[in-house]
């Protein structure tokens, strides 16, 4: 296993092709996403997206993107560590932005499950997300969120008693 701190982007192609996903996230296009994610690459946080993010390929983590990107704008992630193992990746992020937009949280079959109104307030919270690698590109994406504390610093829930 490798683990590396300091400037991780750049580390070495394979975790370099992890962190680059993660950035086309704030603001790649669909042909770039293309050059990233392999035609069957599928993303097991899909379940609580958008139906057009469920499928598999470039488009499916597109739709990812447009989906937080219509929430929320100045969206950017801040690598802190890397590990990669073999064709698996683990990176250590902070997600960060502002909520401009509704961010709309969906069932896994599909239906919309709660809608938070956009607040005009900034967020940061830290992320791990795991992704598999195979020929150059993303396979598989999987992550673990602060959704708790990005919803506080939004100020989605109801005031503190």
């Amino acid at each position: 296993m490798t683990t590396h701190a300091d400037a991780p982007e750049t580390y070495n192609p394979v975790t370099a092709v992890a962190v680059a996903s993660m950035h086309l996230m704030a603001d790649g296009s669909r042909e770039e996403f293309g050059a990233i994610f392999a035609p069957d690459a599928y993303n097991r946080e899909s379940d609580a997206e958008p139906p057009d993010t469920r499928g598999r390929g470039p488009a499916a983590f597109f739709a990812t993107s447009l989906w937080l990107r219509e929430a929320f704008s100045d969206l950017a992630w801040q690598i802190h560590d890397i590990a990669h193992d073999g064709d698996l990746v683990a990176i250590h992020a902070t997600m960060s932005g502002h909520q401009t937009g509704p961010f709309v949280r969906y069932r896994p079959d599909g239906t919309m499950q709660a809608s938070f109104p956009p607040t005009g307030r900034r967020f940061a919270v830290t992320q791990s997300h795991w992704f598999r690698i195979k020929d150059g590109k993303v396979t598989e994406h999987w992550a673990n969120r602060d959704d708790l504390g990005m919803g506080i610093q939004l100020g989605w829930g109801p005031p503190a008693a």
